[in-house]
């Protein structure tokens, strides 16, 4: 296959939205740019094992081998339903949470002091659509919460919680003009600017 017609993999987790940066590679390029949704469980594995060129993932990840641009920060959300006591704050914080049945676990490790009843695994769409039936609270990124958002759930900034961390990443040995150019695109250089 030449280089012009070889495709870029770019992988991007729930919550993330590539769609500028793809605009300005299609504006650009010749090359086709793939686009792959993934979940937070999928995004070292399929980077790891080559089905993805670059990711837009949620950090940490594991840096051996692997090329990463923070890109930005997100707040962590509770959500829960619009009845819940949560929707009369502004902003919550953990203690305010601690009574609560956390219906997916939080990648921080947090639990509520309340003892917890057995959930199945969820997805965070399934996690928030059981909140918005009024059972218990989740705590996800903004964005995620943005992307699953319903009538009938609230979502509040958890403000003692760190934020969570998106980068670009990429493996050391794929570290090729293709995937440079992308950085370019993604760090908003101009189409006829040199990688510095």
């Amino acid at each position: 296959m030449s280089s012009s017609t070889t495709s870029l993999r770019v992988g991007f987790v729930t919550g993330t939205t590539p769609d500028k940066w793809a605009r300005n590679w299609r504006d650009r390029r010749a090359e086709p740019l793939d686009l792959v949704p993934i979940t937070e469980d999928q995004q070292e594995p399929m980077l790891l094992d080559g089905s993805l060129d670059m990711a837009l993932v949620r950090l940490p990840i594991g840096r051996d081998g692997v090329h990463l641009i923070p890109l930005y920060d997100e707040v962590a959300v509770a959500v829960a339903g619009t009845e819940h006591l949560i929707a009369a704050a502004d902003e919550v914080e953990l203690a305010d949470l601690s009574d609560e049945q956390l219906v997916l676990p939080h990648r921080s490790g947090w639990v509520p002091a309340a003892p917890q009843l057995d959930w199945p695994p969820m997805t965070p769409k399934e996690a928030i659509e059981t909140v918005a039936a009024g059972t218990g609270v989740v705590i996800v990124p903004a964005s995620v919460a943005r992307l699953h958002s319903r009538r009938d759930v609230v979502a509040r900034p958890v403000t003692d919680l760190a934020p969570t961390s998106v980068g670009l990443a990429w493996l050391i040995d794929r570290d090729d003009e293709l995937c440079q150019a992308f950085v370019g695109v993604v760090r908003g250089r101009s189409a006829r600017s040199s990688r510095t």
